[in-house]
């Protein structure tokens, strides 16, 4: 799986996962903490995002379908997340980067004077753990293999 991290430093990140990085997300998350956030938080050491959502047992959703998460930062409480439809800008940092399979960066935009900063992204490899139908794990991998994850993406249906 392909995960990307995306955003303007002073605007909420959004998560997009990908079975690799030439194909349509599967998923697009916003996420109720910045990007400059993430990523300073990132630079510090390991990152857990677990992701909550409540049980339904009428229904029979997959877990990725859900629209709505209670959004943890490294065991601190962060808001929500969301999932949504990709934009058109969603499906041009995805076309941007179509021959990235991992790395971090700027993706140059045409105004230069956004007042929510730069466009950032991170893309890696996830290995994707399946639990139970109830819960999903996405581990970023280090390319060099000598260290676990550095980023650990936790879907969890809860109640």
């Amino acid at each position: 799986m392909t995960g990307t991290l995306f955003g303007y430093r002073k605007a909420r990140v959004n998560l997009a996962i990908q079975e690799n990085s030439r194909c349509l997300p599967i998923l697009v998350l916003e996420l109720a903490i910045t990007t400059g956030k993430l990523l300073q938080d990132m630079g510090l050491g390991l990152v857990r995002i677990a992701l909550e959502c409540e049980k339904r047992p009428s229904e029979k959703i997959k877990i990725l379908d859900e629209p709505i998460w209670t959004l943890y930062c490294n065991g601190k409480k962060s808001g929500y997340a969301v999932k949504r439809d990709p934009i058109d800008e969603d499906l041009m940092v995805m076309q941007t980067l179509h021959h990235i399979s991992m790395g971090a960066g700027v993706i140059p935009t045409e105004a230069n004077e956004n007042p929510d900063g730069e466009l950032t992204y991170m893309r890696a490899h996830f290995e994707r753990v399946v639990n139970s139908r109830d819960s999903e794990t996405y581990y970023m991998m280090n390319p060099d293999g000598n260290s676990g994850p550095e980023l650990s993406i936790f879907f969890v249906r809860i109640g």
